[in-house]
């Protein structure tokens, strides 16, 4: 997945007796890219990764988060303090299949290079354009001088989420699993979206609540174009070169 993406490979770790025509392919194409690829003795791979059955191959990718300017081409989704590394990673996966420009991890979220994050993520971290920044209210208001409407989410008392207007330059901000979006970050806001619920959950997942907004973002931008499946905001594929499946 890594050699087949966008982000360069410094390196490739194979263990040397689980081969496959996988694993080998995988190596070839490495080879073919001028990336050294390392054969290891049996149980080196389980000695150094961080889960208790590894995959028989490993990869060392840079880590390059962008500036925020250079995500700012569509709809963009904003996580705001954000600690748990499955929903992250989640979220990256389902804003880079919704076709968002990017994704920005605002203020104390976790680290999007995190492997439980790229694990969740399904790898995605590898070619959805991510940014870094410290603080959510400033974040919120550099995105406004770009031209975006900025829009947050909240359980009860947003904009029907469906009669938002999300085709043009938005971005979705969601807040930290626990609290939400704090009072002052809120203040930097250009409005608020809910999602209405028949049942009597008082609120979704944030992982679950930002893949109905982010589809729902998609299937206006569809709406509007039919002959489009799946594309950024500036017309870049929604796979950004990476497999579109697990």
């Amino acid at each position: 997945m890594a050699v087949s993406g966008s982000q360069p490979v410094e390196s490739v770790y194979v263990d040397a007796h689980a081969a496959s025509a996988e694993v080998e392919a995988i190596c070839r194409l490495a080879r073919s890219q001028a990336v050294p690829v390392f054969e290891l003795q049996a149980g080196v791979l389980a000695k150094v990764a961080d889960t208790v059955t590894p995959q028989p191959l490993m990869a060392v990718v840079p880590m390059t988060p962008r500036p925020l300017a250079d995500l700012a081409t569509g709809f963009v989704v904003v996580l705001a303090e954000l600690r748990d590394p499955g929903n992250v990673g989640t979220l990256i996966r389902t804003a880079e299949a919704s076709g968002a420009s990017g994704v920005i991890l605002a203020g104390q979220a976790v680290d999007p290079f995190n492997p439980k994050t790229v694990r969740s993520s399904a790898g995605t971290v590898l070619w959805c354009p991510l940014a870094v920044v410290s603080d959510v209210g400033p974040c919120i208001e550099e995105l406004k001088a770009l031209g975006y409407e900025v829009l947050g989410t909240e359980a009860t008392y947003g904009t029907p989420y469906d009669e938002c207007d999300l085709t043009g330059k938005v971005a979705i901000v969601l807040g930290n699993e626990a609290h939400g979006l704090d009072d002052e970050a809120a203040q930097h806001l250009s409005g608020t979206l809910s999602i209405p619920m028949a049942g009597s959950a008082e609120s979704l997942n944030v992982g679950v609540a930002g893949a109905v907004v982010c589809f729902e973002a998609l299937r206006q931008r569809r709406k509007g174009d039919p002959g489009a499946s799946g594309v950024y905001y500036d017309g870049k594929s929604a796979n950004g070169g990476g497999p579109s499946n697990e």
